[in-house]
């Protein structure tokens, strides 16, 4: 049985001088094998992920390990306590409004001078050598910010430092209302298939302060850079693969630990693809898989208030003219149309809604794969 590390990492402190910590479970792997970083229930309702994190604790105790695995159930723990009545808010910082997920770091400009130290030097010490780069820039900003940081950005910084030492990352969320999908950059849709998730979206090159960004994007641009200068450096080549995925678990506010070995299992898939593990026990399911670029991935607003009947079942292909929603206007009722029928006229995958049935006008309703195609 493989031993499982337990650690305390403090983030932060509250007024009344509580300290903020978060847990960090570590397995040790060979450190020449690819390692893997998996946090979870970064958005305060988003929980489901810290029920696939025990999942898999429980599989990985038992199971083969090649490389450092680290996972980090409750990685914010304000927006874990950040409640109003029964729901859960946690989606952003009380303080400042910014969205958790969009606190992390990354500076282009350090990649251009990392690039030209290295011309003549080995792959294998241009990986080395760029990792200690972007833990040692997330650590000058941890430690050396002479303006300070916001509680967001002390989280964030401390839980990114942990993600760089790793080889892949997987960030796992939750939808409002929603079904499973994956957030995937452009040029890993080949791993996509390991996962037993029916919808991926491909995402460009382009920094918006998530974790997955903060991880991806940096080496996707180092790979671009020395491109440019007609020297191959592959981030999708076995000895230096670098991937992140946001992986989206279902809906908020609720566990199912049934559906969390599943989705468990789901990323034993994709390690044991990626030889972080050996074992020939996982193997991803047989589906149909769709994937739309993040452009084509369109919000949905609602054209009027009311009280919404969701009608669209998700990650099937709707018909232009289907009904998507119906809404219900009851002070319209004996002077008036009390159903709204909601459509578009266009064919899209519905992927998930608003958590509430009463929504304003000008309210997120929907988000679908306006172009779609399978993988």
């Amino acid at each position: 049985m493989n031993e499982v590390k337990k650690e305390i990492m403090h983030v932060g402190e509250m007024a009344s001088g509580a300290t903020l910590t978060v847990p960090v479970y570590r397995l040790k792997g060979d450190s020449a094998a690819p390692s893997v970083y998996i946090q979870a229930n970064m958005h305060g309702a988003e929980v489901q992920g810290n029920a696939v994190i025990f999942q898999l604790l429980e599989l990985l105790k038992n199971t083969n390990i090649n490389g450092d695995i680290t996972l980090v159930p409750y990685a914010n723990p304000v927006g874990c306590n950040h409640k109003n009545g029964e729901y859960t808010l946690g989606r952003f910082d009380p303080i400042t409004g910014v969205n958790w997920n969009r606190m992390y770091h990354f500076d282009a400009d350090i990649i251009k001078p990392f690039v030209r130290e290295c011309i003549g030097k080995s792959n294998q010490t241009i990986e080395t050598n760029f990792k200690k780069l972007m833990i040692n820039s997330i650590e000058e900003k941890l430690e050396h910010n002479i303006y300070g940081l916001t509680t967001g950005q002390r989280i964030a910084y401390q839980l990114q430092r942990l993600a760089h030492q790793a080889d892949f990352v997987l960030d796992l969320h939750t939808g409002p209302i929603s079904s499973k999908h994956l957030y995937c950059p452009e040029y890993a849709q080949d791993s996509a298939q390991y996962f037993d998730i029916p919808h991926t979206l491909l995402i460009p090159n382009d920094f918006d302060g998530a974790l997955d960004e903060a991880t991806f994007c940096p080496w996707w641009s180092l790979q671009e850079a020395f491109a440019e200068l007609g020297i191959e450096f592959s981030i999708s080549d076995e000895a230096t693969n670098k991937e992140s995925f946001t992986v989206e678990l279902g809906s908020q506010e609720q566990i199912d630990l049934d559906v969390a070995l599943d989705d468990a299992k789901s990323i034993m898939n994709y390690l044991q693809h990626k030889k972080v593990i050996s074992t020939t026990e996982y193997q991803p399911q047989t589906m149909t898989r769709y994937a739309c670029y993040l452009k084509d991935y369109k919000a949905f607003y609602s054209p009027m208030g009311g009280m919404v009947d969701y009608l669209a079942e998700f990650g099937k292909p709707l018909a232009a003219g289907e009904p998507l929603a119906r809404i219900l206007r009851m002070d319209n009722y004996g002077d008036g149309d009390p159903l709204h029928y909601i459509s578009l006229d266009k064919e899209v995958i519905p992927i998930l809604h608003f958590a509430s049935a009463s929504v304003n006008q000008g309210t997120e309703l929907y988000k679908v794969f306006s172009e779609y195609f399978k993988l």
